[in-house]
């Protein structure tokens, strides 16, 4: 069976991923999915960073059933019940006042970008230099790959819309050096999770945040993979104890039904009128009822809670096997459960393949790093599960 989707595959899909991990799965269950042959595999990598519930938690099967018993689908000519009460939901647990809904992170941090531009063209301003950093991750598009910084993303591209600009991370000094008198806003992710799992300093989201307000320039946070929990928190500036103007999530917020936002502060959101941006299917009644959902979910079982106890968990048996095997892992590095592991440049694609063969699905940032973001409601004999493995694999001849 597996052959044959593999060479359906390899016909008639436009191939941008490659050759991929040769598995097929057919369902799952909490932490677990199924393959077609029957092996049971663990997703630490939550679909990357999507699964924050797990897979096919009952109560999230059940609000989606019943939705599509009801209704998939209107438009944005008329009002949606499920989209006001998530955009509520988001504006109630953060420091945003006001919600947008599209399909995906990069959409998100495409109408981030809009929305900073508009806020200053409404001003009357010639305002619009985004200022992200390097080694970031903010999407696919023409204009969030222009945002990215990273060399091998956008090369092939040029030229990309004008106005994007990268700066080295956690370097305040570099950011007051680009910013001009057309700059906009500064974009970062406080945690890079594509680049390897990279947490920015505290005390640089502070002065960033100062450094915003003082030149009159917004601050945007990615918060599509460190968004919905996954930090300890429901969003990392909250971890970091600062307010942006914009952020925005994707990701985890539907718990696998593709869903983006754009969340700002009351003033800038303003700057969106009537015409200035849409979505056809952006916040439609099936995606805000899994945001709902999910929502739902986390303050029932405290998820949020659990994310963090279960990361500093983590992280510690993590470091603990590194301290074991220093000549091979490099350093752990993390908030809640995201989480990485950086290995030896020369073990790396093996440790990462022992992994899989051992049913651990995780993904491999730069040839080095091993990241892990398992579902938020992972229990300490799933993460001991992990630990065994990688342990096994360090004490054999990788």
């Amino acid at each position: 069976m597996l052959n044959d989707v593999i060479a359906l595959d390899k016909k008639y899909y436009m191939n941008t991923f490659g050759d991929r991990l040769p598995v097929s799965f057919t369902h799952g269950d909490g932490m677990k999915l199924y393959a077609d042959n029957g092996d049971v595999y663990y997703d630490f990598l939550g679909g990357i960073a999507v699964n924050a519930i797990g897979h096919c938690h009952p109560d999230f099967t059940a609000a989606l059933k019943a939705q599509i018993d009801k209704l998939i689908h209107t438009s944005s000519l008329y009002y949606i019940e499920n989209q006001a009460k998530l955009a509520k939901k988001l504006v109630d647990n953060t420091c945003a006042d006001k919600a947008f809904f599209c399909n995906s992170g990069a959409e998100a941090n495409e109408g981030a970008f809009k929305l900073a531009r508009m806020y200053f063209y409404k001003k009357g301003s010639n305002r619009s230099e985004i200022i992200s950093l390097d080694h970031s991750f903010h999407g696919r598009t023409i204009a969030t790959v222009a945002a990215t910084g990273q060399e091998h993303y956008q090369a092939p591209y040029r030229p990309f819309t004008n106005g994007f600009k990268q700066v080295a991370p956690n370097s305040l000094e570099a950011v007051e050096e680009a910013i001009t008198d057309r700059t906009a806003a500064v974009m970062v992710e406080l945690i890079q999770g594509e680049s390897g799992v990279y947490p920015m300093d505290t005390e640089y989201a502070k002065r960033l945040r100062q450094l915003c307000n003082d030149r009159g320039i917004l601050m945007i946070v990615d918060e599509v993979q460190t968004g919905m929990g996954r930090t300890g928190r429901l969003f990392a500036h909250q971890l970091y104890d600062v307010e942006p103007d914009i952020f925005t999530c994707a990701k985890a917020l539907g718990g696998g039904v593709p869903i983006g936002a754009v969340c700002a502060k009351a003033e800038v959101a303003a700057a969106f009128e009537p015409g200035d941006h849409g979505t056809t299917f952006g916040g439609n009644p099936l995606a805000t009822a899994a945001g709902l959902a999910v929502f739902d979910i986390f303050e029932r079982e405290k998820l949020v809670e659990n994310s963090a106890v279960m990361g500093e968990l983590f992280k510690r048996k993590l470091e603990h096997v590194a301290a074991k095997y220093p000549d091979k892992i490099v350093e752990v590095r993390g908030t809640g459960l995201l989480i990485g592991v950086e290995l030896k440049p020369e073990i790396a694609p093996s440790v990462f393949r022992a992994l899989h063969e051992k049913r651990m699905l995780t993904s491999l940032c730069k040839g080095v790093t091993i990241r892990v973001a398992p579902a938020l409601n992972i229990k300490e004999s799933e993460i001991d599960l992990f630990i065994k493995a990688l342990e096994e694999i360090m004490e054999g001849e990788i």
